[in-house]
Protein backbone atom coordinates (compact mmCIF):
# COMPACT_ATOMS: atom_id res chain seq x y z
CA UNK A 1 0.00 0.00 0.00
CA UNK A 2 1.18 3.42 -1.13
CA UNK A 3 1.01 6.29 1.81
CA UNK A 4 -0.34 9.08 0.07
CA UNK A 5 -2.60 12.38 1.23
CA UNK A 6 -5.70 13.59 -0.55
CA UNK A 7 -7.14 16.10 -2.09
CA UNK A 8 -10.87 16.61 -2.17
CA UNK A 9 -11.53 19.39 -4.89
CA UNK A 10 -15.21 20.75 -5.79
CA UNK A 11 -15.78 23.13 -7.90
CA UNK A 12 -19.15 24.02 -9.82
CA UNK A 13 -19.77 21.39 -12.05
CA UNK A 14 -17.53 18.56 -10.78
CA UNK A 15 -16.18 16.92 -7.51
CA UNK A 16 -12.72 15.25 -7.88
CA UNK A 17 -10.55 13.09 -4.90
CA UNK A 18 -6.97 13.13 -5.57
CA UNK A 19 -4.27 11.26 -4.50
CA UNK A 20 -1.05 13.31 -3.72
CA UNK A 21 2.46 11.56 -2.84
CA UNK A 22 6.09 12.94 -2.95
CA UNK A 23 8.62 10.93 -4.49
CA UNK A 24 12.81 12.07 -5.19
CA UNK A 25 11.29 15.44 -4.35
CA UNK A 26 8.69 15.27 -6.85
CA UNK A 27 4.73 15.99 -5.82
CA UNK A 28 2.86 12.96 -8.58
CA UNK A 29 -0.84 13.25 -8.36
CA UNK A 30 -3.44 10.99 -9.49
CA UNK A 31 -7.03 11.48 -10.04
CA UNK A 32 -8.85 8.28 -8.04
CA UNK A 33 -12.67 9.34 -8.29
CA UNK A 34 -14.94 12.45 -9.80
CA UNK A 35 -18.49 12.87 -9.13
CA UNK A 36 -21.20 15.73 -10.89
CA UNK A 37 -22.05 19.02 -8.94
CA UNK A 38 -25.02 20.25 -10.35
CA UNK A 39 -27.44 22.95 -8.46
CA UNK A 40 -31.18 21.87 -8.09
CA UNK A 41 -33.87 23.60 -7.17
CA UNK A 42 -35.51 23.83 -4.16
CA UNK A 43 -39.03 25.64 -3.25
CA UNK A 44 -37.73 29.04 -4.81
CA UNK A 45 -34.06 28.49 -4.87
CA UNK A 46 -30.98 26.69 -6.61
CA UNK A 47 -29.28 24.73 -4.06
CA UNK A 48 -26.13 22.62 -4.04
CA UNK A 49 -26.64 19.08 -3.58
CA UNK A 50 -24.50 18.46 -0.15
CA UNK A 51 -26.05 15.17 0.21
CA UNK A 52 -25.00 13.97 -3.15
CA UNK A 53 -21.55 15.67 -2.65
CA UNK A 54 -20.65 14.30 0.97
CA UNK A 55 -21.89 10.68 -0.86
CA UNK A 56 -19.15 11.51 -3.67
CA UNK A 57 -16.47 12.46 -1.08
CA UNK A 58 -16.82 9.39 0.90
CA UNK A 59 -17.12 7.09 -2.79
CA UNK A 60 -13.70 8.15 -3.55
CA UNK A 61 -12.05 7.80 -0.44
CA UNK A 62 -13.77 4.16 -0.76
CA UNK A 63 -12.05 3.48 -3.86
CA UNK A 64 -8.18 4.20 -2.01
CA UNK A 65 -8.35 0.83 -1.21
CA UNK A 66 -8.82 -0.84 -4.23
CA UNK A 67 -6.63 1.63 -5.39
CA UNK A 68 -3.72 0.35 -3.22
CA UNK A 69 -3.29 3.70 -1.39
CA UNK A 70 -2.84 4.44 2.28
CA UNK A 71 -4.28 7.77 2.66
CA UNK A 72 -2.22 9.68 5.95
CA UNK A 73 -4.48 12.85 5.61
CA UNK A 74 -7.70 14.39 3.87
CA UNK A 75 -8.48 18.09 2.90
CA UNK A 76 -11.14 19.72 1.18
CA UNK A 77 -11.42 22.91 -0.82
CA UNK A 78 -14.78 24.49 -2.63
CA UNK A 79 -15.48 27.24 -3.95
CA UNK A 80 -16.52 30.55 -1.91
CA UNK A 81 -19.15 32.41 -0.28
CA UNK A 82 -21.86 29.60 0.37
CA UNK A 83 -23.18 28.29 3.82
CA UNK A 84 -25.69 25.78 5.69
CA UNK A 85 -26.66 26.76 9.25
CA UNK A 86 -27.28 24.63 11.97
CA UNK A 87 -29.15 24.44 14.71
CA UNK A 88 -29.18 23.60 18.58
CA UNK A 89 -29.39 19.47 17.95
CA UNK A 90 -26.99 20.09 14.57
CA UNK A 91 -29.91 19.30 12.15
CA UNK A 92 -29.84 21.58 8.89
CA UNK A 93 -31.66 24.34 9.24
CA UNK A 94 -31.33 26.29 5.44
CA UNK A 95 -30.14 24.37 2.13
CA UNK A 96 -27.26 24.80 0.56
CA UNK A 97 -28.25 27.89 -1.42
CA UNK A 98 -26.02 28.94 -4.44
CA UNK A 99 -24.58 32.35 -4.88
CA UNK A 100 -26.21 32.36 -8.41
CA UNK A 101 -29.60 32.23 -6.75
CA UNK A 102 -31.63 35.69 -7.10
CA UNK A 103 -32.48 36.19 -3.41
CA UNK A 104 -29.60 38.54 -3.23
CA UNK A 105 -30.80 40.82 -5.91
CA UNK A 106 -30.69 44.36 -4.83
CA UNK A 107 -29.92 43.31 -0.77
CA UNK A 108 -26.49 44.72 -1.35
CA UNK A 109 -27.69 47.82 -1.67
CA UNK A 110 -29.85 47.49 0.87
CA UNK A 111 -27.15 47.21 2.77
CA UNK A 112 -25.40 50.34 2.35
CA UNK A 113 -28.74 52.47 3.71
CA UNK A 114 -26.83 50.79 7.49
CA UNK A 115 -23.38 50.81 6.67
CA UNK A 116 -21.77 52.88 3.97
CA UNK A 117 -19.77 50.70 0.97
CA UNK A 118 -16.47 52.62 2.16
CA UNK A 119 -16.75 51.32 5.89
CA UNK A 120 -17.63 48.04 4.60
CA UNK A 121 -14.17 47.58 2.51
CA UNK A 122 -12.10 49.60 4.88
CA UNK A 123 -13.03 46.99 7.94
CA UNK A 124 -13.28 43.56 5.16
CA UNK A 125 -11.01 44.55 2.01
CA UNK A 126 -13.23 42.65 0.36
CA UNK A 127 -14.81 43.36 -3.01
CA UNK A 128 -18.46 44.09 -3.63
CA UNK A 129 -20.08 41.03 -5.10
CA UNK A 130 -24.35 40.99 -4.88
CA UNK A 131 -23.62 37.55 -4.05
CA UNK A 132 -20.99 37.47 -1.24
CA UNK A 133 -21.96 35.49 2.16
CA UNK A 134 -23.11 39.39 4.16
CA UNK A 135 -25.97 39.83 1.33
CA UNK A 136 -26.89 35.89 1.39
CA UNK A 137 -27.41 36.47 5.33
CA UNK A 138 -28.85 39.63 5.23
CA UNK A 139 -31.62 38.33 2.39
CA UNK A 140 -32.38 35.22 4.83
CA UNK A 141 -32.45 37.76 8.11
CA UNK A 142 -35.13 39.85 5.87
CA UNK A 143 -37.42 36.96 4.84
CA UNK A 144 -36.47 34.42 7.40
CA UNK A 145 -35.86 35.90 10.88
CA UNK A 146 -37.04 32.93 12.82
CA UNK A 147 -34.43 31.02 11.01
CA UNK A 148 -31.25 33.22 11.53
CA UNK A 149 -32.56 33.16 15.26
CA UNK A 150 -32.53 29.94 15.62
CA UNK A 151 -29.24 28.96 14.12
CA UNK A 152 -26.40 27.95 16.26
CA UNK A 153 -23.97 27.03 14.27
CA UNK A 154 -22.60 28.97 10.31
CA UNK A 155 -20.99 26.69 8.75
CA UNK A 156 -19.37 27.08 5.19
CA UNK A 157 -19.54 24.32 2.84
CA UNK A 158 -15.87 22.42 3.05
CA UNK A 159 -16.43 23.47 6.87
CA UNK A 160 -20.03 21.63 6.85
CA UNK A 161 -18.00 18.65 5.21
CA UNK A 162 -15.03 18.71 7.76
CA UNK A 163 -17.42 18.54 10.49
CA UNK A 164 -19.80 15.51 8.87
CA UNK A 165 -15.94 13.86 8.85
CA UNK A 166 -14.60 14.38 12.25
CA UNK A 167 -17.67 15.80 14.15
CA UNK A 168 -15.65 19.23 14.99
CA UNK A 169 -17.22 22.66 13.89
CA UNK A 170 -14.50 25.54 12.53
CA UNK A 171 -14.57 27.78 10.06
CA UNK A 172 -11.84 28.05 7.63
CA UNK A 173 -9.56 31.72 8.03
CA UNK A 174 -9.39 31.67 3.89
CA UNK A 175 -13.00 30.62 2.82
CA UNK A 176 -14.31 33.05 6.10
CA UNK A 177 -12.29 36.18 4.56
CA UNK A 178 -15.44 35.57 0.97
CA UNK A 179 -17.66 36.29 3.65
CA UNK A 180 -17.21 40.01 3.80
CA UNK A 181 -17.03 39.62 7.54
CA UNK A 182 -14.12 39.01 8.67
CA UNK A 183 -11.66 42.16 9.29
CA UNK A 184 -8.88 42.00 7.43
CA UNK A 185 -6.33 43.87 9.76
CA UNK A 186 -7.35 41.40 13.02
CA UNK A 187 -8.09 38.50 10.82
CA UNK A 188 -11.01 37.71 12.96
CA UNK A 189 -15.13 37.79 12.90
CA UNK A 190 -15.34 41.61 12.82
CA UNK A 191 -17.45 42.29 15.66
CA UNK A 192 -19.06 45.64 14.32
CA UNK A 193 -20.07 44.41 10.97
CA UNK A 194 -21.87 41.34 12.48
CA UNK A 195 -23.86 43.61 15.58
CA UNK A 196 -24.80 46.22 13.24
CA UNK A 197 -26.73 44.12 10.78
CA UNK A 198 -28.09 42.23 13.92
CA UNK A 199 -26.99 38.67 12.85
CA UNK A 200 -26.44 35.97 15.47
CA UNK A 201 -23.34 36.35 16.54
CA UNK A 202 -23.01 33.17 18.67
CA UNK A 203 -23.25 30.98 15.52
CA UNK A 204 -19.87 32.25 13.89
CA UNK A 205 -17.01 29.37 14.42
CA UNK A 206 -13.74 29.92 15.81
CA UNK A 207 -11.77 31.17 12.81
CA UNK A 208 -8.47 28.22 12.12
CA UNK A 209 -5.75 28.93 9.48
CA UNK A 210 -4.57 26.57 6.52
CA UNK A 211 -2.67 23.51 8.05
CA UNK A 212 -4.58 23.50 11.23
CA UNK A 213 -5.32 19.85 12.03
CA UNK A 214 -9.63 19.12 12.62
CA UNK A 215 -9.29 15.85 14.17
CA UNK A 216 -9.38 12.11 13.15
CA UNK A 217 -12.44 10.72 11.45
CA UNK A 218 -15.80 10.14 13.06
CA UNK A 219 -15.54 6.48 14.67
CA UNK A 220 -18.53 5.28 11.99
CA UNK A 221 -16.63 6.26 9.34
CA UNK A 222 -13.47 4.84 10.61
CA UNK A 223 -15.80 1.13 10.46
CA UNK A 224 -17.09 2.27 7.30
CA UNK A 225 -13.75 2.85 5.22
CA UNK A 226 -11.46 0.31 6.85
CA UNK A 227 -8.86 2.88 8.07
CA UNK A 228 -8.33 6.58 9.48
CA UNK A 229 -6.45 9.68 8.86
CA UNK A 230 -6.39 13.10 9.83
CA UNK A 231 -8.45 15.67 8.65
CA UNK A 232 -6.33 18.83 7.93
CA UNK A 233 -7.69 22.19 6.84
CA UNK A 234 -5.79 23.22 3.26
CA UNK A 235 -7.18 26.61 2.05
CA UNK A 236 -10.32 25.97 1.78
CA UNK A 237 -11.72 28.38 -0.71
CA UNK A 238 -10.22 26.67 -3.91
CA UNK A 239 -8.88 29.80 -5.11
CA UNK A 240 -6.36 29.90 -1.77
CA UNK A 241 -4.72 26.28 -2.69
CA UNK A 242 -4.54 27.02 -6.26
CA UNK A 243 -2.31 30.24 -6.29
CA UNK A 244 -0.05 27.78 -3.89
CA UNK A 245 0.81 26.69 -7.10
CA UNK A 246 2.16 29.51 -9.17
CA UNK A 247 5.96 28.71 -9.03
CA UNK A 248 7.08 32.36 -8.54
CA UNK A 249 5.08 35.15 -7.49
CA UNK A 250 7.27 38.25 -7.21
CA UNK A 251 7.50 39.70 -10.70
CA UNK A 252 4.31 37.20 -11.44
CA UNK A 253 0.60 38.08 -12.18
CA UNK A 254 -1.57 34.72 -11.49
CA UNK A 255 -4.60 34.34 -13.68
CA UNK A 256 -6.97 31.08 -11.55
CA UNK A 257 -8.84 30.15 -14.85
CA UNK A 258 -12.08 28.14 -14.35
CA UNK A 259 -15.38 28.33 -14.01
CA UNK A 260 -14.54 32.40 -12.41
CA UNK A 261 -10.89 33.86 -13.47
CA UNK A 262 -8.99 35.23 -10.49
CA UNK A 263 -6.40 37.38 -11.43
CA UNK A 264 -4.58 39.26 -8.95
CA UNK A 265 -0.83 39.02 -6.85
CA UNK A 266 0.06 38.23 -3.25
CA UNK A 267 0.76 40.65 -0.82
CA UNK A 268 2.04 40.53 2.84
CA UNK A 269 -0.61 43.13 4.02
CA UNK A 270 -4.50 43.75 3.01
CA UNK A 271 -4.99 46.96 0.50
CA UNK A 272 -7.76 48.90 1.44
CA UNK A 273 -7.26 52.12 -0.35
CA UNK A 274 -9.30 54.32 -2.10
CA UNK A 275 -7.62 52.93 -5.99
CA UNK A 276 -8.63 48.93 -4.86
CA UNK A 277 -12.03 50.49 -4.08
CA UNK A 278 -12.72 52.28 -7.17
CA UNK A 279 -11.37 49.13 -8.95
CA UNK A 280 -13.25 46.91 -7.17
CA UNK A 281 -10.63 44.78 -5.82
CA UNK A 282 -10.65 41.95 -3.22
CA UNK A 283 -8.15 41.34 -0.26
CA UNK A 284 -9.07 37.30 0.52
CA UNK A 285 -6.66 36.00 3.52
CA UNK A 286 -4.08 33.31 2.05
CA UNK A 287 -1.34 31.16 3.60
CA UNK A 288 0.75 32.24 6.32
CA UNK A 289 -1.83 35.35 6.40
CA UNK A 290 -0.55 36.09 3.11
CA UNK A 291 -3.62 38.49 0.58
CA UNK A 292 -4.47 37.47 -2.32
CA UNK A 293 -5.30 40.94 -3.81
CA UNK A 294 -7.10 39.97 -7.21
CA UNK A 295 -10.27 40.60 -8.91
CA UNK A 296 -12.95 38.21 -9.58
CA UNK A 297 -14.01 37.82 -13.21
CA UNK A 298 -16.68 35.70 -14.69
CA UNK A 299 -14.63 33.09 -16.52
CA UNK A 300 -14.92 30.04 -18.31
CA UNK A 301 -19.00 29.75 -16.68
CA UNK A 302 -19.84 31.56 -19.93
CA UNK A 303 -18.39 29.30 -22.44
CA UNK A 304 -19.59 26.09 -19.94
CA UNK A 305 -23.31 27.44 -20.35
CA UNK A 306 -22.12 27.79 -24.11
CA UNK A 307 -21.57 24.10 -24.87
CA UNK A 308 -24.82 23.56 -22.26
CA UNK A 309 -26.81 25.82 -24.35
CA UNK A 310 -25.23 23.51 -27.49
CA UNK A 311 -26.79 20.40 -25.49
CA UNK A 312 -22.92 19.27 -25.44
CA UNK A 313 -22.82 18.60 -28.88
CA UNK A 314 -19.58 20.66 -29.22
CA UNK A 315 -16.15 19.83 -26.74
CA UNK A 316 -14.65 22.84 -25.17
CA UNK A 317 -11.52 21.93 -27.66
CA UNK A 318 -13.87 22.23 -30.63
CA UNK A 319 -15.56 25.42 -29.34
CA UNK A 320 -11.78 26.85 -29.19
CA UNK A 321 -11.04 25.00 -32.61
CA UNK A 322 -14.19 26.65 -33.86
CA UNK A 323 -13.42 30.23 -32.20
CA UNK A 324 -10.05 30.47 -33.79
CA UNK A 325 -11.08 30.14 -37.59
CA UNK A 326 -13.22 33.88 -37.08
CA UNK A 327 -9.85 35.91 -36.25
CA UNK A 328 -11.77 38.37 -37.69
CA UNK A 329 -14.84 38.61 -35.30
CA UNK A 330 -14.11 41.53 -32.95
CA UNK A 331 -17.13 41.69 -30.88
CA UNK A 332 -16.54 42.22 -27.31
CA UNK A 333 -19.20 41.95 -24.27
CA UNK A 334 -18.73 43.15 -20.76
CA UNK A 335 -17.98 39.88 -19.05
CA UNK A 336 -18.89 41.42 -15.38
CA UNK A 337 -21.73 42.10 -15.97
CA UNK A 338 -24.40 41.10 -13.71
CA UNK A 339 -26.89 39.58 -16.87
CA UNK A 340 -24.14 37.23 -17.19
CA UNK A 341 -24.54 35.23 -14.10
CA UNK A 342 -26.94 33.14 -14.33
CA UNK A 343 -29.14 33.60 -18.05
CA UNK A 344 -31.84 31.82 -19.03
CA UNK A 345 -29.29 31.50 -22.11
CA UNK A 346 -25.74 32.14 -22.22
CA UNK A 347 -26.08 32.02 -26.75
CA UNK A 348 -29.22 34.12 -26.34
CA UNK A 349 -27.34 37.01 -23.58
CA UNK A 350 -24.54 37.21 -25.31
CA UNK A 351 -26.71 38.36 -28.39
CA UNK A 352 -28.68 40.41 -26.59
CA UNK A 353 -26.01 42.51 -25.32
CA UNK A 354 -24.50 43.03 -28.97
CA UNK A 355 -27.57 43.63 -30.10
CA UNK A 356 -28.30 46.80 -27.75
CA UNK A 357 -24.89 47.64 -28.07
CA UNK A 358 -24.72 48.13 -32.10
CA UNK A 359 -21.86 45.12 -32.10
CA UNK A 360 -21.78 43.12 -35.30
CA UNK A 361 -24.13 39.84 -34.03
CA UNK A 362 -22.22 36.37 -32.99
CA UNK A 363 -24.16 33.20 -34.82
CA UNK A 364 -22.16 30.63 -35.16
CA UNK A 365 -20.96 28.37 -32.13
CA UNK A 366 -17.45 29.92 -33.15
CA UNK A 367 -18.45 33.36 -33.74
CA UNK A 368 -20.17 32.99 -29.83
CA UNK A 369 -17.08 31.12 -28.39
CA UNK A 370 -14.71 33.61 -30.60
CA UNK A 371 -16.72 36.74 -28.65
CA UNK A 372 -16.26 35.42 -25.00
CA UNK A 373 -12.48 34.98 -25.58
CA UNK A 374 -11.71 37.99 -26.88
CA UNK A 375 -13.91 39.51 -24.00
CA UNK A 376 -12.18 37.75 -21.40
CA UNK A 377 -9.05 37.95 -22.51
CA UNK A 378 -10.02 42.26 -22.89
CA UNK A 379 -11.27 42.22 -19.22
CA UNK A 380 -7.88 40.09 -18.27
CA UNK A 381 -5.50 42.83 -19.80
CA UNK A 382 -7.79 45.76 -18.15
CA UNK A 383 -7.00 44.24 -14.70
CA UNK A 384 -3.72 44.18 -15.27
CA UNK A 385 -3.59 47.55 -15.86
CA UNK A 386 -5.45 48.06 -12.50
CA UNK A 387 -2.89 46.31 -10.75
CA UNK A 388 0.10 47.91 -11.96
CA UNK A 389 -2.14 51.17 -11.08
CA UNK A 390 -2.23 50.56 -7.72
CA UNK A 391 0.83 48.89 -7.13
CA UNK A 392 2.71 51.33 -8.90
CA UNK A 393 4.56 48.17 -10.22
CA UNK A 394 5.36 46.53 -13.39
CA UNK A 395 5.07 42.88 -13.47
CA UNK A 396 7.24 41.16 -15.46
CA UNK A 397 4.87 37.63 -16.25
CA UNK A 398 1.65 36.32 -16.15
CA UNK A 399 0.86 32.58 -14.58
CA UNK A 400 -2.47 31.14 -15.86
CA UNK A 401 -3.33 28.30 -13.42
CA UNK A 402 -5.89 25.74 -13.37
CA UNK A 403 -8.49 23.63 -15.80
CA UNK A 404 -8.71 26.75 -18.16
CA UNK A 405 -5.24 27.26 -18.53
CA UNK A 406 -5.44 24.42 -21.12
CA UNK A 407 -7.02 26.68 -23.23
CA UNK A 408 -4.30 27.48 -26.00
CA UNK A 409 -6.64 30.46 -27.78
CA UNK A 410 -7.17 32.14 -24.50
CA UNK A 411 -3.86 31.95 -23.39
CA UNK A 412 -2.62 33.19 -26.71
CA UNK A 413 -5.21 36.05 -26.80
CA UNK A 414 -4.24 37.05 -23.40
CA UNK A 415 -0.16 37.49 -24.08
CA UNK A 416 -0.99 39.34 -27.25
CA UNK A 417 -3.23 41.36 -25.20
CA UNK A 418 -1.06 42.76 -22.48
CA UNK A 419 2.39 41.83 -24.58
CA UNK A 420 3.58 40.03 -21.36
CA UNK A 421 4.88 36.11 -21.76
CA UNK A 422 2.47 33.53 -20.65
CA UNK A 423 2.84 30.59 -18.29
CA UNK A 424 0.43 27.94 -18.53
CA UNK A 425 -0.03 25.64 -15.91
CA UNK A 426 -0.15 23.75 -13.79
CA UNK A 427 -3.29 22.36 -14.56
CA UNK A 428 -4.49 20.84 -11.32
CA UNK A 429 -3.40 23.71 -9.21
CA UNK A 430 -6.43 23.94 -6.48
CA UNK A 431 -5.66 19.92 -6.20
CA UNK A 432 -1.94 20.03 -5.77
CA UNK A 433 -1.71 23.66 -3.11
CA UNK A 434 -4.35 21.79 -1.42
CA UNK A 435 -1.88 18.82 -1.14
CA UNK A 436 0.95 21.00 -0.38
CA UNK A 437 -1.27 22.32 2.83
CA UNK A 438 -1.10 18.83 4.32
CA UNK A 439 2.45 17.66 3.34
CA UNK A 440 3.61 21.09 5.15
CA UNK A 441 1.52 20.23 8.60
CA UNK A 442 2.47 16.98 8.26
CA UNK A 443 6.74 18.04 8.36
CA UNK A 444 6.83 17.05 4.97
CA UNK A 445 7.72 20.37 3.63
CA UNK A 446 9.27 23.06 5.83
CA UNK A 447 6.83 26.04 4.53
CA UNK A 448 5.55 27.24 1.20
CA UNK A 449 8.56 28.51 -0.52
CA UNK A 450 9.55 25.01 -0.55
CA UNK A 451 6.17 23.77 -1.53
CA UNK A 452 6.85 26.22 -4.50
CA UNK A 453 9.86 25.06 -5.28
CA UNK A 454 8.80 21.16 -5.39
CA UNK A 455 5.79 22.14 -7.33
CA UNK A 456 7.94 24.12 -9.68
CA UNK A 457 9.97 20.79 -10.37
CA UNK A 458 6.91 18.18 -10.41
CA UNK A 459 4.55 19.34 -13.53
CA UNK A 460 5.17 20.66 -16.60
CA UNK A 461 4.42 24.56 -17.65
CA UNK A 462 3.96 25.75 -21.40
CA UNK A 463 4.89 29.33 -22.30
CA UNK A 464 3.30 31.67 -24.49
CA UNK A 465 4.54 34.92 -25.83
CA UNK A 466 2.61 37.17 -28.40
CA UNK A 467 2.47 36.01 -31.91
CA UNK A 468 0.20 35.78 -34.90
CA UNK A 469 -2.69 33.52 -33.09
CA UNK A 470 -2.98 31.17 -36.34
CA UNK A 471 0.35 30.66 -36.87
Amino acid sequence: MRKCNLAVDIGASNGRVFAGYVKDEHMHLKQIHRFDNQMIKKGNHFCWNIDELFKGIKDGIKKCNSAGLQPESIGIDTWAVDFVLLNENDELLTDAVSYRDSRTDGVMEEVFQSISKEEIYSRTGIQFQKFNTLYQLYSLKKNNPEILASARSFLMIPDYFNYLLTGKKVNEYTNATSTQLVNAHTKQWDQHLIESLDFNESMFQEIKPPMYEVGNLRGELVSEFGFDMKVFLPATHDTGSAVVSVPELDDTIYISSGTWSLIGTENDNPNCDEDALKYNFTNEGGLDYRFRFLKNIMGLWMIQEVKRNYNDQYSFEELMKLAKTTEEFSSQVNVNDDRFLKPESMIEEVQNYCLENKLPLPQTPGEISRCIFNSLAFSYGQAIDQIEEISGKTFKQINIIGGGSQNELINQLITNTTNKPVYSGPIEATAIGNIASQLIALGKCRNVGEARTMIKNSFDITTYTPSNINE
